[in-house]
């Protein structure tokens, strides 16, 4: 009895430490050994809605695996779930906890506080604690770059942008963007709604149709997951649209001609090759034209999609030159929040 008793026993440890092991695996994201330092990359939101997001992961992976470091991701179920998760990280014992967006900005202010020995990141907002690595896209310069685009490209002289939130981070697009079309087309006017939401296509649409009831050939989107609704009504209407943050003109090359560009994966990239090589400093970093962290299609960046006639070379030539401008010193676009 004692005997059957103990090979009990020995059976229970071994199914035990099996499924431990087979959890273990699966949560993490690359393969490592003891001594690696371990990231945790915490998504405010579950992946597949936000290409911003699927950028990031993409980028932190890619570094993991080149620089031998343990990464895993956790995605959160929807907002209020980011302080849990971001103590989840913590207690498991990574390293570095990166997160992003202003979503996770009070989350975060709390789990740092209060773990003042561990460090962490937010990529694409500003957390001020000794312990955190902000980093930040200076986005009105691309955002300037695409409304001198527009400026140049509108046959109608009417110019709108469907904006995700009436809110001061947004001025980043809008105010930049308005400048650029103004240099570019000084009789050029400007349409702005918003949708009140980062993830409404449908109010999103409804806006940008109304945008081209007023005459508006050229509505930018800036509203994340809202754009997908810009994009239906240029395509039902026969306007023209840019996306955000990737490039979007092969969704739909015929209306969806330009793109603003910013590079997640490279920041987060960036961000776990500092911490691996031992260079990781809380503070400020950021990514603008010069340092490739935003850019504009066509302009910065090479695209599948051929330029469409609607914007033409000439137009990208001009684009191009005060690009130039900007990396040589010689023009600075000014951040609205500074002002």
């Amino acid at each position: 009895m004692k005997k059957l008793f103990s090979v009990l026993i020995l059976a229970l440890i071994l199914l035990v430490a099996g499924c431990g092991g087979a959890e273990e695996s699966e949560n993490n994201s690359s393969t490592t050994n003891e001594d690696s330092k371990k990231i945790a990359l915490v998504l405010p939101e579950k992946m597949g809605v936000n290409p911003f997001f699927q950028q990031m992961d993409e980028g932190a992976k890619q570094a993991a695996e080149e620089f031998g470091v343990e990464l895993k991701t956790i995605e959160s179920t929807d907002h209020s779930a980011i302080e849990e998760n971001l103590r989840v990280a913590v207690a498991e014992g990574y390293d570095l906890i990166i997160t992003s967006s202003f979503e996770s900005e009070d989350a975060l202010k709390k789990v740092a506080a209060e773990n003042p020995d561990r460090q962490f990141a937010i990529i694409d907002t500003l957390v001020d604690l000794p312990n955190v690595q902000s980093v930040n896209f200076r986005e009105h310069e691309a955002a300037y770059l695409l409304g001198a685009a527009a400026g140049l490209s509108t046959k109608t002289d009417k110019v709108g942008m469907v904006v995700a939130m009436d809110i001061p981070l947004m001025k980043k697009w809008t105010v930049a963007f308005e400048q650029g079309l103004k240099e570019t087309n000084p009789e050029a006017e400007f349409l702005v709604n918003y949708v009140g939401s980062f993830s409404d296509p449908a109010k999103a649409k409804e806006l940008a149709l109304l945008q081209a009831s007023k005459g508006a050939d050229f509505v930018a989107g800036a509203s994340a997951v809202g754009d997908l609704g810009v994009f239906e009504a240029a395509k039902e209407q026969g306007f023209f649209t840019s996306g955000q943050d990737i490039d979007r003109t092969e969704v739909d090359p015929e209306h969806v001609v330009l793109s603003q560009l910013k590079g997640t994966d490279a920041a987060a990239f960036e961000t776990v090759k500092a911490f691996a090589n031992g260079s990781f400093e809380p503070g400020v970093v950021e990514y603008g034209l010069k340092e490739k962290g935003v850019g504009l299609t066509y302009v910065t960046h090479e695209s599948k999609t051929p330029l469409h006639s609607f914007v033409g070379q000439e137009a990208i030539d001009q684009v191009k030159s005060l690009y130039d401008e900007i990396i040589a010193g010689n023009k600075v676009i000014e951040n609205p929040l500074s002002e």
